[in-house]
């Protein structure tokens, strides 16, 4: 259903538009995955940081969204009176975490096409992460394929198989799983926007904003993303072993071509 659509019908029933809002922020997110706006955007990343944080790019830069995860762990607010983004009429979601100290994200998304114009990740404490925007629109979407790929079942039991002890930040859960080149293997955790790395590796990681580290027996465990350090800390706190042998099964055989 069209969001101005769903929000006609809200009013004539006597229904808040708000409790509409993680349906229709659902629909324009699985809208996405087949079609995007184009033309000219700024992207600016100050999370992780880089010597240019501004760059431009054709599209926005794809955010691996799981929408069932972001309605389980965040409050959708959706408001109407949103200024235009590229000369185009757009609607503003505003996404707060329900728990944790996860960062905040705000969508702007096309009224017509129902997809995304623009996004903004903000720290807890409002300072911006990362922002991009359209600032030129082609008349016309583009056709693309941008699925996110399931969550492989049993994942969250072997990790925690693996690394007995971790605790994982409040809404985030294991979704995907990959072997490192140098040895050891990264795990990606998701709220349904917000990604971390957790990292079972041979060799520690430098000191850094947005990454914490604690060696276990032989191997060393990273969690790096962009939560307070304190929180990244406390999920490895309990920590007691550290043996990638449980995800084996879960990453491709060595001539997979995966």
């Amino acid at each position: 259903m069209r969001p101005a659509l769903a929000l006609a019908l809200a009013l004539a029933l006597g229904v808040p538009a708000q409790a509409a809002a993680p349906e229709d922020l659902t629909a324009a997110l699985r809208q996405a995955r087949t079609l995007a706006a184009r033309g000219e955007a700024e992207v600016r990343v100050y999370f992780p940081p880089r010597a240019v944080p501004t760059r431009t790019a054709a599209r926005l830069p794809a955010v691996p969204f799981r929408p069932a995860l972001l309605a389980r762990n965040f409050t959708v607010t959706r408001r109407d009176d949103a200024p235009p983004v590229a000369g185009r009429e757009v609607i503003r979601y505003d996404l707060t975490p329900k728990a944790g100290e996860a960062a905040h994200w705000t969508l702007w998304i096309d009224r017509a096409w129902n997809v995304p114009l623009a996004y903004e990740e903000r720290f807890p404490n409002g300072a911006l992460a990362r922002r991009a925007a359209l600032t030129q629109v082609q008349p016309q979407p583009l056709r693309v394929q941008a699925g996110v790929p399931p969550i492989p079942a049993g994942l969250r039991g072997a990790v925690l198989a693996a690394l007995p002890g971790l605790r994982f930040p409040p809404g985030f859960v294991p979704v995907a799983l990959q072997a490192r080149a140098g040895g050891g293997v990264t795990v990606s955790l998701s709220d349904g926007v917000n990604v971390l790395a957790l990292v079972i590796a041979p060799r520690n990681v430098r000191p850094a904003l947005g990454v914490a580290s604690r060696r276990v027996g032989g191997r060393f465990v990273w969690l790096v993303g962009n939560l307070p350090g304190e929180a990244l800390r406390a999920a490895l706190s309990g920590l007691r072993a550290a043996d990638e042998a449980p995800l084996g099964t879960f990453l491709p055989a060595p001539d997979s071509k995966r």
